[in-house]
């Protein structure tokens, strides 16, 4: 068999495995991690804004989306799925660690962050650098690290020994996505890199003033030129430094000629109005709201939101995967990846009728599909699975009736069964 396992064993393909640096020791001490070592960590302070939220909430919609390895018919359309190693990749367990969901929500969360994301299959059935032909059993995500004119250098998770390690592949061999959105969210002058900035800035305006210094200025009666008085100042500053320190509540005396100004009072700037200018900027300019955030968002801003921002995200996952793990041979028999998103998810249950109604009657869904969208088990009726208006007659059905009622009737010769003609 083409697949057997012997076969699999002969032409299996560990991508860590045989791009091992020769100089390096094979030899690595077994250990463990507090923390998932192959899960994605943001960088350049997103994980302390904002930031962070969107990029999640725009990752679970997109791996919300059904990502299909399928076969189209002669027109493009959709035909049937294809039962693949590359379709359980992406809908049963793309690795050992990771659901083919928590794939795509880890690709486009890294490739958010990063700009640009690598689709590293790490086992394979043949050498992806001779043949275009072959399987793919699992698949991580990886960072790019370094680029070169036909190979790219990526850093990714080896589940074998839980380490991340550098390893040099071909261009050919992986999925590189840059994000559609890359001017916007990743550019070092974009609306979301401000944005990250004046938040961070914020953030440490708020740890000044909540750090507990007091930031006084104290007016001594004397003028300080002479090193002697110098001393005598800073002995000064010390002893109140003393008192607010030792004393329970922080109550400390000063002299009757000495003045003492606070300077840690809040300083007016306008950092806020820019924090909340670039906020409305950036949501403008990817298609998003608040009311998507919290959940309150019509039909309306979330078609916007699925055509404008979810939607190109989607389609170069889906692009890239078709260009490289689907041979041209594959191409030409009609395979392709194709996303799906479910329509009826955004749908009220008081409209949900309406829907089913419009859509049976039409003969667009037959009944079990309705019924499978709502959850409830198929109908044994031979009717549920046809595409049939059950509101009208059916031609078919009358034919049958009326040439089943003269043969009851009639007999042989054209008599019934009193012997009349």
């Amino acid at each position: 068999m083409e697949n057997s396992i012997s076969s699999r064993f002969k032409r299996a393909w560990n991508a860590f495995a045989n791009n091992r640096d020769p100089t390096q020791s094979t030899w690595a001490p077994e250990g463990g991690y507090y923390y998932r070592p192959d899960r994605p960590r943001l960088s350049r302070g997103k994980e302390r804004s904002i930031v962070t939220a969107l990029i999640n909430r725009i990752a679970l919609d997109v791996a919300a989306n059904t990502f299909q390895h399928c076969r189209l018919d002669e027109e493009g359309r959709f035909k049937e799925v294809v039962d693949s190693k590359l379709n359980r990749c992406l809908n049963l367990e793309a690795n050992l660690d990771q659901t083919g969901r928590a794939f795509i929500h880890d690709l486009v969360v890294s490739m958010c962050d990063e700009g640009v994301v690598a689709i590293f299959p790490t086992d394979t059935l043949g050498d992806p650098r001779f043949t275009d032909s072959y399987d793919i059993f699992s698949m991580r995500t990886a960072k790019i690290t370094q680029w070169f004119p036909n190979r790219v250098k990526i850093y990714a998770y080896d589940e074998r020994d839980g380490r991340k390690k550098d390893v040099s592949v071909l261009k050919k061999t992986v999925g590189i996505i840059e994000n559609p959105l890359f001017a916007v969210m990743n550019e070092p002058n974009s609306t979301m890199q401000r944005l990250i900035r004046k938040l961070n800035l914020l953030d440490a305006i708020d740890e000044q003033s909540g750090s507990g210094k007091l930031d006084l200025i104290i007016q001594l009666p004397y003028v300080i030129k002479s090193d002697a008085r110098r001393q005598q100042a800073e002995q000064r500053r010390k002893d109140i430094e003393m008192q607010l320190s030792g004393s329970k509540f922080g109550i400390a005396y000063t002299d009757g000629s000495e003045r003492i100004t606070q300077l840690n009072r809040p300083v007016e700037n306008n950092l806020m109005k820019q924090v909340e200018y670039l906020t409305s900027m950036l949501y403008s300019q990817l298609g998003f709201a608040q009311s998507i955030l919290d959940g309150t968002a019509d039909e309306r801003t979330m078609r916007n939101y699925y055509d404008r921002t979810i939607e190109p995200i989607s389609s170069a996952i889906a692009d890239e995967m078709n260009r490289k793990f689907l041979s041209q041979t594959a191409r030409t028999q009609g395979q392709s990846i194709k996303f799906f998103r479910d329509p009826f998810r955004l749908v009220p249950v008081n409209e949900l009728a309406n829907i089913a109604d419009k859509f049976t009657r039409n003969e667009i869904l037959s009944k079990n599909e309705v019924r499978q969208i709502i959850g409830r088990k198929p109908s044994s009726d031979p009717k549920a699975d046809k595409l049939i208006n059950s509101n009208i007659s059916q031609p078919a059905e009358e034919v049958g009736k009326q040439s089943s009622e003269p043969n009851e009737e009639i007999e042989e010769g054209g008599k019934n069964q009193n012997g009349e003609i």
